[in-house]
């Protein structure tokens, strides 16, 4: 499904970013080894629903630009990129929408700039603190995250034989053309690497402030990746309102293989009056 886009200039990148709908914004944020096309089964329905959603492809994934150096890929840069979309289009606040890797960036962009969101819906992905603090059960959903910081390997595994290495780590067959298409593009696997390579430490250590805006954390039973407990803890990171929704059998990109459950819990919190 395509959806009208823009090529924007962003802190020193050419953005691509969907932009459909009137009404209050709301800012999709997609993760690895996703683009904007990850929001395909929320688009149309907030659109029809009075929203104006606005959905980038992040540093180096779908049609926006690959940065050489990995420190550009540095989770304070990306945030960077975010808010100065927001400044490009001339917003105030928005509600924040985001998944995986985009939750990530989206948590950090919360603690910085907390008058620019409204509401944050945390799709799979919790606080920073919550998890470093996820106790084995993170630890060992979580070990690739080490396999990715060696230099040359992870890039020959995950596309061997035909991209099999990342069809067997993500156990999404209807994604797989999906992900192969865009990741075989030159500097396209190395770039989305790179948010692993440049961001090690949020892994391991170091402090987070706590989020200052209402989150809804959404979780599903069926994430190979990230635990349950990540999520649930992150009411203890939370200034203000925390909910958590759980969806039952749903892999980690809950947002297409639960899209019948999740789209109705993602309006509902976007028009809860708090």
């Amino acid at each position: 499904m395509e959806f009208p886009a823009q090529k924007l200039q962003i802190n020193g990148i050419t953005m691509h970013v969907v932009i459909v709908g009137e009404g209050p914004d709301v800012l999709l944020v997609h993760g690895y080894p996703d683009t904007h096309e990850v929001w395909r089964k929320q688009i149309p329905v907030l659109v029809a629903a009075g929203y104006r959603v606005i959905a980038p492809d992040t540093r180096g994934c779908g049609e926006t630009g690959i940065s050489s150096r990995r420190a550009d890929y540095q989770i304070d840069n990306l945030v960077a990129d975010l808010i100065a979309l927001l400044d490009a289009l001339h917003i105030d606040t928005v509600h924040l929408v985001a998944h995986d890797w985009g939750a990530a960036i989206s948590w950090q962009l919360v603690i910085d700039h907390p008058e620019r969101v409204d509401r944050y819906v945390a799709l799979s992905t919790g606080h920073p603190m919550a998890y470093r603090s996820g106790g084995l059960a993170q630890k060992i959903k979580g070990h690739y995250t080490l396999l990715f910081q060696l230099p040359w390997l992870p890039e020959r595994l995950l596309s061997a034989f035909n991209w099999f290495g990342l069809g067997l780590m993500t156990g999404f067959p209807e994604e797989q053309a999906q992900w192969i298409s865009q990741q075989s593009r030159p500097g396209r696997l190395q770039a989305g690497l790179n948010y692993y390579r440049a961001n090690a430490k949020i892994f391991i250590s170091g402090h987070s402030a706590n989020a200052r805006v209402p989150v809804l954390g959404v979780w599903s039973s069926g994430d190979r990746f990230l635990a349950e407990g990540q999520m649930r803890d992150s009411a203890r990171f939370v200034d203000g309102t925390f909910r958590f929704a759980r969806i039952e059998g749903a892999n980690h990109w809950l947002q297409l293989s639960a899209e019948d459950k999740f789209n109705p819990i993602l309006l509902a919190y976007l028009k809860w009056n708090y």
